[in-house]
């Protein structure tokens, strides 16, 4: 089945989890290219990071409890900060080139906004 037929489910409906799962989608993408020595290291440790993003989003929409999904939110939120530093990393040290720095980053910065502000709405519902 493809994914498409249930876009309107679930998760699948919010425009935070949408944007976090192709940002995940961007990092494996572009991390397939990353020298073979480092798939344990940082290629693993940004694949993990990008993918707990939507992971934990969709985790936390199946909560019981505003309390519950707010605590999978912040741990995809803290998720997304630590991409943000892997990204500058492997800027720096020339794993990932510039192009694909600024194409990550702006990714990232739009899953920001939108779970922060998604994060703030859940707050002041209920």
């Amino acid at each position: 089945m493809d994914i498409r037929d249930k876009k309107n489910k679930g998760y699948r409906k919010l425009k935070v989890w949408e944007k976090a799962h192709n940002f995940a989608v961007e990092i494996y993408k572009i991390s397939k290219s990353f020298p073979r020595e480092e798939l344990y290291g940082l290629t693993s440790q940004i694949r993990r990071a990008s993918f707990s993003v939507p992971v934990n989003i969709v985790e936390g929409n199946a909560s019981n409890s505003r309390k519950e999904f707010l605590n999978f939110l912040n741990i995809a939120n803290r998720s997304l900060v630590e991409t943000e530093y892997l990204l500058e990393i492997l800027l720096e040290i020339e794993m990932l080139n510039k192009d694909n720095y600024l194409k990550l980053e702006e990714l990232r910065s739009e899953v920001a906004v939108i779970l922060i502000s998604f994060i703030k709405g859940v707050k002041n519902k209920g």
